[in-house]
């Protein structure tokens, strides 16, 4: 069963796995529905959940001879990815939909639904690999071979029932050669631009979205210093995010940057560059890809956001299901609400939600 967005990605990871032999289904998940956005975005800017994306994926599946249906998880998305997302900015955090979308969503929903039905494997377009190691009977991840490409940060998420039950065809292909091999093959969507927005704000206006989900969203409050001098008046907590310097409003002598979003006090807390550095954080909803915490600390590569460059950083035991990470060099603008994944050269080995700095 692959998972058909529409794009070139998972179309090639459908013709791959053919050619390889598999019986192959394709499937697209109906995830959301916003005419708003959709109108605002227009042609070029539709998310994977417009109606175009799913007639590009049944088109393609006509071309490969393949099956392909469509499975309605409106409602699913909506209360535990879009919900989340809403939550979270209201509470002064910035989230990354897409990690709870694969944790909630994707994954185990597809690998049940395949079960159910017969299917031994699911199959996805991420830029990520998975390998097998017989000594320890563990399924371990790796970063995809296209570093511009890598997708692994986002799994983190998975556990070893969905690495088992997962291919990632992909995991050894740049994204040249996919798209070469979508041109070959006369896909419609070889040429079919980059999403580089969340999949259901396709108009890239948070604000907006925001608006229409939560119409208290827009609840004024203060922006002050850290000695707590009040330097001017925000727009809402939703709309501002830790590292921000535009868009403040602020007349001050040097430039100022958020440097935290206190939800209870609904305030925003900034300063200079130079306190926008921390040496470590904490963070939460962790998971472990082998299953096993591991006893002493030690040295991980970090990174703290998707495009962000891996840093070295010491991992410590997880107490009360909170872990610390100290960094080898001081950091900045490390977001609470994003994900910190932990990896060891090549392979992931979990991570977690940043909850506070440190």
């Amino acid at each position: 069963m692959v998972a058909m967005s529409g794009g070139v990605d998972s179309s090639v990871a459908a013709y791959i796995l053919k050619e390889e032999g598999y019986d192959v289904v394709g499937v697209t998940l109906r995830l959301w529905i916003d005419p708003v956005a959709e109108e605002l975005a227009g042609d070029e800017a539709r998310g994977c959940c417009s109606l175009e994306a799913v007639n590009d994926a049944r088109m393609v599946s006509a071309q490969l001879g393949i099956p392909h249906y469509v499975l309605n998880m409106q409602e699913e998305f909506l209360q535990d990815v879009v919900g989340n997302f809403t939550a979270e900015y209201l509470q002064g955090r910035t989230p990354n939909p897409c990690v709870e979308c694969n944790r909630t969503i994707k994954f185990s929903y597809l690998i049940r639904k395949a079960s159910g039905l017969g299917i031994d494997k699911i199959a996805t377009g991420h830029y990520a690999r998975i390998e097998y190691d017989s000594t320890t009977d563990l399924y371990r991840l790796y970063r995809g071979l296209d570093r511009q490409k890598d997708q692994s940060y986002m799994l983190y998420v998975l556990g070893q029932n969905e690495l088992k039950a997962t291919l990632f065809p992909l995991g050894m292909k740049t994204k040249q050669e996919v798209r070469k091999i979508a041109e070959q093959q006369e896909f419609k969507v070889a040429d079919k631009a980059e999403s580089q927005e969340i999949c259901f704000i396709p108009d890239n206006d948070y604000r907006a979205f925001l608006e229409r989900q939560n119409p208290d969203t827009l609840s004024p409050g203060n922006i002050i210093s850290t000695e707590g001098l009040i330097l001017g008046r925000h727009h809402g907590i939703a709309f501002y995010t830790v590292g921000q310097r535009k868009g403040l409003g602020l007349t001050t002598a040097e430039p100022y940057y958020v440097l935290k979003i206190d939800a209870d006090k609904n305030e925003i807390v900034v300063g200079p560059v130079s306190e926008t550095y921390c040496r470590g954080l904490i963070a939460e909803n962790l998971n472990f890809i082998a299953g096993n915490p591991f006893l002493e600390p030690f040295e991980v590569d970090l990174k703290v956001r998707y495009r962000a460059a891996a840093i070295k950083a010491f991992l410590f035991p997880p107490d009360n299901s909170l872990a610390r990470l100290e960094f080898e060099k001081p950091q900045k603008s490390v977001t609470p609400g994003q994900s910190a994944v932990f990896y060891r050269g090549e392979e992931v080995l979990g991570g977690g939600i940043i909850k506070e700095v440190l």
